[in-house]
């Protein structure tokens, strides 16, 4: 028989295949083993609730970033527009003082 790396399973595999082993003993370990595998749960879903949390709160972050990005953007362009209207004025301006 192939040995597993959980001892428990081992002590099960070996029962179900006839050898002598107390049920009361494996009965106990498959016992214990379903109480490990509900605190494993128990904090698989406090890791999940955790990350879900952060995710959450990346997602707002990205969102507030996207949207300062896209206001400093439009800024910008803004600015650009205002700068190709003050060049104009000057160059009409200087035109004015040269005549």
């Amino acid at each position: 028989a192939q040995k597993s790396k959980r001892p428990q399973l081992d002590l099960i595999a070996m029962a179900m295949n006839g050898k002598a082993v107390g049920f009361d003993k494996i009965i106990k370990m498959i016992d214990e083993m379903v109480a490990f595998l509900k605190k494993e749960q128990l904090d698989d879903d406090s890791k999940k609730e955790y990350c879900d949390t952060q995710f959450d709160q990346s997602e707002d972050k990205k969102k507030e970033l996207d949207h300062s990005i896209s206001d400093s953007e439009a800024a910008i362009s803004e600015m650009e527009g205002s700068i190709e209207q003050l060049k104009e004025e000057i160059a009409a301006l200087d035109a004015g003082i040269r005549a």
